[in-house]
């Protein structure tokens, strides 16, 4: 298919300067990734690094012939201690391998977002102070709270702490508002769906990339990724092929036309890779990109490190 790939620390002084401060902040409970401030600079300043940013779509599919085409749960793990969504999370690798994730940021509270939190939180503790932090929305963690860890689903583990030692934080993001962890400056920026989606803007002063989410055509997303520096890709959702383009409109998803109508919003020589094609519409959104080929447009393969 012409055009088409299958597969294919610093960041400044932080925001908080008092070590008095951070440590009552600690004791507290209260989330202490350096969080900045609605309209503040695009990114941090460009500096040379060692190692690229490496981001991995995490398998959702067995057996393993079909896990690198077929995405049925979403999360995306970032430079091993970072993973936007949880949908998989729980479900890769070993203990070790997971546990060195240590911030795991939710998009919004759809099952194949969340799905594999709570199997991750259980085999990622490590039984000390220091736990793993989940970010989202106001959405998201309410949902988390009242849906997930309710004693039912799951336990409630923001309360659980044997020994003083919590399972997880919770940490309420802001429109606008980047939190930095792991040298990584991470900006949420809702997009268009039917439940409140953040959108990603990730960087790590070298270079920066999107995620878009779930969503249907939006607009914040691209005015904010324009001013970004040194943008390097793009990973947008595709979940329904072109005839089912009133299914997309009423549960806010993209399909190959709406997808081209988003790449003309952002106007940059970046890689565009397609995320979230609903396996069972597979075939049919081929068929679709086929007839308008779309110079190097990727599928993202799941289990394979893409670097930036």
């Amino acid at each position: 298919m012409k055009g088409l790939k299958r597969g294919g620390r610093g960041l400044g002084e932080g925001f908080f300067q008092s070590a008095e401060i951070l440590r009552r902040m600690t004791a507290a409970g209260i989330c202490l990734a350096f969080v900045g401030f609605a309209g503040t600079t695009p990114g941090p300043p460009h500096h040379e690094r060692a190692v690229a940013m490496r981001i991995t779509l995490l398998p959702s599919a067995f057996p393993p012939s079909l896990s690198e085409t077929h995405q049925y749960l979403t999360s995306f793990r970032i430079n091993d201690h970072v993973a936007i969504d949880a949908g998989a999370l729980g479900l890769f690798g070993g203990h070790a391998e997971q546990s060195r994730i240590r911030h795991v940021f939710i998009t919004h509270s759809h099952a194949d977002h969340v799905a594999g939190l709570p199997v991750f939180l259980d085999t990622a503790y490590r039984g000390t102070p220091e736990c793993v932090v989940v970010y989202g929305n106001q959405s998201v963690l309410d949902s988390l709270r009242t849906d997930l860890f309710n004693g039912r689903v799951w336990p409630d583990y923001e309360h659980l702490a044997p020994n003083g030692c919590p399972f997880v934080r919770l940490c309420l993001l802001q429109p606008g508002r980047p939190v930095e962890v792991e040298g990584l400056r991470l900006t949420p920026v809702p997009v268009d769906h039917t439940v409140p989606t953040f959108g990603f803007l990730i960087e790590d002063g070298a270079g920066a990339v999107v995620f878009s989410s779930d969503t249907g055509p939006t607009s914040e997303l691209w005015e904010r990724a324009r001013r970004l520096a040194h943008l390097k890709a793009v990973f947008l959702e595709l979940s329904f092929p072109d005839a089912l383009a009133s299914v997309a409109e009423t549960s806010r998803h993209l399909t190959p036309s709406l997808f081209v109508e988003e790449m003309r919003k952002l106007p940059m020589e970046v890689r565009w890779f397609a995320v979230h094609v609903k396996p069972r519409f597979r075939e049919a959104i081929l068929s679709d990109l086929a007839a308008r080929p779309i110079p190097g447009l990727e599928l993202m393969a799941a289990g394979r490190d893409y670097e930036f």
